[in-house]
């Protein structure tokens, strides 16, 4: 419960002990900033522990308050991947102060629209532009990378993703217990998903990076803002532009993929991140990369299908699981054009009570 007689009271504090260190914390802030701490107000959740409140300033600006309860959530990753960003050029928020034993931040605010507020899939011209812009963002984020920064996106964290799916999704949503032969195939496939992720050269990713991470520019003319990015890791050049158009919260056709991923393979061709001029030489024939495309989305829709499982059953945030039959479609749309993924499709059709189609015709393999 908000304690009725400060000034913060207008936000709602489970912990009255966490409520009192923030007014601490924030009470020298306001004059330092001209904040107006009567005006604090949700701003935004997120899957984690995190959450973001937004106050007005007496200039009439805004700023951004993180709060990540420290036993919980660890604010030194965002600080790194920030700097690591702010570096590269990207729009991030600054950080204006933090209190790392509280895990209170107060950082600069990057306005209150998403980008995927501007999306209609119906409309895939008028979003056009928009991913031009994401493109040139993520190419920024890319082209700044460099090895022995941030976490590995390696063998074992991939598979720990992986696992979710299994663990969340089929055993305590579906409730389904898989037999000795169905947990070879799941083996079997996470095995060649690893290694099809593994065989892309490495860049910065940011792990998260979809039309409602990225903020449309306060200005006309200013680049998109990128929220969300403290799981940054080294990895798969394949993993944001997967994140990007096959997105946890919007869709299109398949067309609509395709032209923006020759886009930005063209992009980093040219900026030598895949293909010929690249130290590893991945990715020069479009058809290879956007295989790794494909097989680098597989991994993350297995792995979210888990995790917004998760977030219903262990965090009681049920509405993540309503976008569940999003993933199950890219899951099954992906394993339906390799062969080597059928057994897969089949045991998915399984947990999902879906009647395999005869004669279905498999495309590219």
């Amino acid at each position: 419960m908000s304690h009725p007689n400060t000034p913060t009271a207008g936000v709602v504090w489970a912990d009255p002990a966490r409520h009192a260190a923030f007014d601490a914390w924030l009470a020298p802030l306001s004059a330092r900033h001209a904040l107006r701490p009567e005006t604090l107000r949700p701003a935004s959740a997120d899957a984690s522990f995190r959450r973001y409140l937004r106050l007005d300033t007496s200039a009439g600006a805004s700023l951004i308050v993180m709060d990540a309860p420290p036993d919980k959530e660890d604010c030194a990753p965002f600080a790194k991947v920030q700097a690591l960003m702010a570096s590269a050029g990207l729009a991030v928020p600054q950080i204006l102060d933090w209190d790392a034993a509280h895990g209170f931040m107060l950082l600069s605010d990057l306005g209150g629209h998403t980008v995927i507020e501007a999306l209609d899939p119906e409309k895939p011209q008028d979003a056009e532009a928009w991913y031009r812009s994401a493109l040139e963002v993520l190419l920024a984020w890319q082209t700044a990378s460099r090895p022995d920064v941030l976490p590995a996106y390696d063998d074992a964290l991939l598979r720990r993703e992986l696992q979710l799916f299994p663990d969340w999704y089929i055993a305590r949503h579906r409730e389904t217990v898989l037999d000795d032969r169905q947990q070879a195939t799941l083996a079997k496939a996470f095995d060649q998903i690893v290694a099809h992720n593994l065989a892309a050269p490495s860049v910065f990713v940011h792990r998260d990076f979809m039309t409602r991470n990225l903020m449309q520019p306060v200005t006309a003319s200013g680049p998109l803002g990128v929220l969300d990015f403290q799981d940054a890791v080294y990895g798969p050049v394949t993993y944001d532009i997967a994140s990007l158009l096959r997105d946890a919260f919007i869709s299109w056709e398949e067309d609509f993929v395709i032209d923006i991923t020759v886009r930005y393979w063209e992009k980093a061709r040219k900026s030598g991140l895949v293909g010929a001029r690249s130290q590893s030489g991945w990715g020069d024939d479009f058809g290879e990369f956007y295989r790794g495309v494909e097989w680098m989305g597989l991994q993350r829709h297995l792995k979210v299908a888990g995790i917004f499982a998760r977030l219903t059953l262990r965090d009681g945030k049920p509405r993540y699981l309503a976008d569940a039959p999003r993933f199950i479609h890219y899951i099954r749309s992906t394993c339906s054009r390799y062969r080597e993924l059928t057994p897969l499709l089949r045991l998915v059709d399984q947990i999902e009570n879906i009647q395999p189609q005869v004669g279905w015709a498999y495309g590219r393999v």
